[in-house]
């Protein structure tokens, strides 16, 4: 397996946009993806930063959550309102209820202060590689019919092709995380997934997490499902073991 950090496997197009309060932070972070072949731009506000970030969009975007002007939440829901970004909560141990309505809201991962520089990176790694994956098969020619694509699983619809999700015919809104926990569960219902086994799915190579990050990913899911239908119970938690689909 390739060594996550190896920066050969970074194209130097790929931007990442830093904002933080906390000059340190931005500084010792930019320069530590820089070393690592990314570009950076750096902003020290919310309100700065979702102007940017809407006229010139980066490739992902790590975003701390207590910020003058506008916090990262406030800035996660405008941004969402017009935007797929990729982006990463930094967050303060304490912040645990925010880190929860962060993924809510559609954050795609976040990290805790104090942090391992690698293991971000790493983690920045995984979301680009899998948002680029989802790009390109969307503009890829399908080499067969769309409906052998497709997944069907009683009222859920999912093309892995085009990254579009289907409850009862209403479209439901995923980041690439919870696609992917959703497909791995999805793909053979009735078959309990450990947290382990849906870390796998969703997070490559060296990028550790621990359960609290899948148990948020799992209660975002259920949360958007029953915005389209408040009796929706199809992914189940068997206390102790992991979770399972029932397509009944």
């Amino acid at each position: 397996m390739a060594d996550p950090a190896a920066p050969s496997s970074v194209s130097p197009q790929q931007v990442i946009a830093l904002v933080d309060d906390d000059r340190n932070i931005l500084t010792t972070v930019s320069i530590a993806l820089q070393a690592e072949g990314f570009a950076t731009r750096v902003y020290s506000d919310g309100e700065t930063a979702l102007k940017a970030l809407l006229e010139n969009p980066p490739d992902l975007a790590v975003c701390d959550i207590k910020m003058p002007r506008m916090d990262g939440l406030e800035l996660l829901q405008k941004l969402r309102a017009k935007s797929a970004l990729p982006l990463i909560f930094l967050t303060s141990k304490d912040e645990e209820p925010d880190e929860a309505l962060g993924l809510a809201m559609g954050a795609d991962d976040y990290i805790a202060k104090p942090f391992s520089q690698r293991l971000l990176i790493a983690r920045i790694r995984a979301i680009l590689r899998r948002a680029e994956l989802v790009r390109s098969e969307a503009e890829a020619e399908p080499a067969e019919p769309e409906a052998a694509a497709t997944i069907q699983r009683g009222r859920l619809e999912m093309d892995p092709t085009r990254h579009r999700v289907n409850w009862g015919g209403k479209p439901v809104s995923l980041t690439v995380t919870e696609f992917l926990i959703l497909e791995a569960l999805a793909l053979r219902p009735g078959v309990i997934k450990s947290r382990n086994q849906l870390m796998d799915a969703a997070y490559s190579d060296d990028v550790f997490v621990d359960d609290r990050t899948i148990d948020s990913h799992i209660k975002r899911l259920r949360r958007k499902f029953r915005a389209v239908d408040p009796q929706f119970g199809a992914i189940e938690t068997l206390y102790g073991a992991g979770y399972s689909f029932a397509d009944g």
